[in-house]
């Protein structure tokens, strides 16, 4: 098969070396891909939202699917383009994807169907919602409705930081037009767990849980990234808590998305937080979460094509899906200042230095006269595998110490809370 992934991430790179490992993949393009995906497939430069080229070029290269990456291309209708043009595609296509386009329509959908999460209200007026936000105590939550690169949720434990926060969302537009609208919700406590789920409109496949670390800094401190550093399984977590969040919250909203005729096909991503009461949801995205598909493919056994294929014919059901007992943890390596404004452009250094039993996912790179430099706030993501999750992240450790570039940043207790 000749397969287009689109997408230039960590994420990305994830997807194309799992595919790549599929006797099935006889050749695979990446647009627009990055220094790291270069190395397994061909990189096309095309724009993630470029649906026009990116479809002509599928219908001129014979291709027999396309994978699609991001969220902005999903929650834009990307896929409602490939199937206008009969080219087979996975992902949501996007009346689906507003489970992750908009916080607000998620929360709405939650509360209609009584799936568990934070209590809410919604506001499209500054001075309402700063009224509203006066009357609440701290800590609070406050979340822009559209999509900001993971980066629209301030989490604010005193009423200054959630009226700056609201401030800076609504009126400032630090996260442009996606803060038209906020979310105001109720601040949870206990342990964060994101569950990746294979969806085809009504079977859902669960993917081992992981946990993704938002803050910039070691002891969740710092404003929220894209995520730095994730690791699975969860052996602090009992498998009776996974398997009812699976129950209360993630089938019960792909049954709810059918019943409101937006059936999801694709990774259903749900973000959720384990409390005193349960499992509650936190968010959802439309695709599979970046930095946990770097931890969670790595764990694959089955043949990922072989499940995207199911999928696409409404019998994921009938599939085997297997999964390594091995424990996976991703370090992200991220430029100085991300999440906000960083430096480009600074070599590369000690990849060929990785030592065996690690992966390292190319997120923010490119290639300039023969060398590989940075190229985005997260650069790389380094991956430890091993009997345990201390063996794991002693090798993901060991590894991003061997890699070197101007500005390096990094977290150092990725994956602490599993081992306490």
């Amino acid at each position: 098969m000749r397969i287009l992934v689109i997408g230039r991430g960590g994420r990305e790179h994830a997807i194309v070396w799992a595919l790549r490992r599929s006797d099935k993949a006889k050749r695979i393009f990446c647009a627009p891909g990055n220094a790291g995906t270069a190395m397994l497939a061909e990189n096309v430069p095309i724009g993630e939202m470029e649906f026009d080229r990116l479809v002509q070029f599928a219908q001129d290269h014979a291709v027999d699917l396309a994978v699609v990456g991001p969220d902005d291309p999903l929650a834009a209708g990307i896929v409602d383009a490939f199937e206008a043009a009969r080219i087979p595609v996975y992902g949501p296509r996007r009346n689906a994807a507003e489970i992750e386009g908009s916080k607000i329509f998620m929360k709405n959908l939650l509360r209609k169907y009584n799936i568990p999460t934070a209590r809410y209200e919604t506001f499209s007026d500054y001075e309402t919602a700063l009224a509203y936000l006066r009357a609440q105590p701290a800590p609070i939550v406050i979340k822009a409705d559209g999509l900001a690169a993971g980066k629209g949720v301030t989490v604010c434990f005193t009423r200054e930081e959630a009226e700056r926060a609201l401030r800076e969302t609504m009126v400032d537009k630090a996260f442009g037009a996606a803060g038209d609208k906020v979310v105001i919700e109720e601040y949870l406590e206990g342990q964060e767990m994101s569950i990746l789920s294979f969806v085809d409109g009504e079977t859902v496949r669960p993917m081992p849980p992981a946990q993704d670390h938002k803050p910039a800094f070691d002891g969740d401190k710092g404003p929220n990234t894209g995520g730095m550093g994730t690791y699975s399984p969860l052996p602090h977590i009992p498998q009776s808590v996974v398997d009812e969040a699976v129950e209360t919250i993630v089938k019960p909203a792909a049954r709810a998305l059918a019943a409101e005729g937006r059936p999801f096909r694709g990774v259903l991503f749900a973000g959720l937080m384990i409390t005193k009461d349960g499992p509650r949801a936190i968010e959802f995205n439309a695709r599979f979460g970046d930095p946990e598909t770097q931890v969670v493919l790595p764990r694959l056994k089955t043949d990922l094509l072989d499940i995207f294929l199911a999928s696409l014919c409404g019998r994921l059901d009938e599939i085997d899906i297997v999964w390594s007992d091995e424990a996976a943890v991703c370090v992200i390596l991220a430029s100085a200042g991300y999440p906000g404004a960083y430096a480009k452009g600074m070599p590369i250094e000690g990849l060929d230095e990785v030592p065996a039993g690690t992966l390292v996912f190319h997120a923010g790179t490119a290639e300039r006269d023969g060398r590989i430099v940075t190229n985005g706030g997260r650069v790389l993501g380094v991956v430890g595998l091993g009997n345990g999750i201390a063996e794991a992240r002693g090798r993901a450790y060991e590894a991003a110490d061997r890699i070197r570039f101007e500005g390096k940043h990094c977290r150092t207790d990725i994956a602490a809370k599993a081992l306490r």
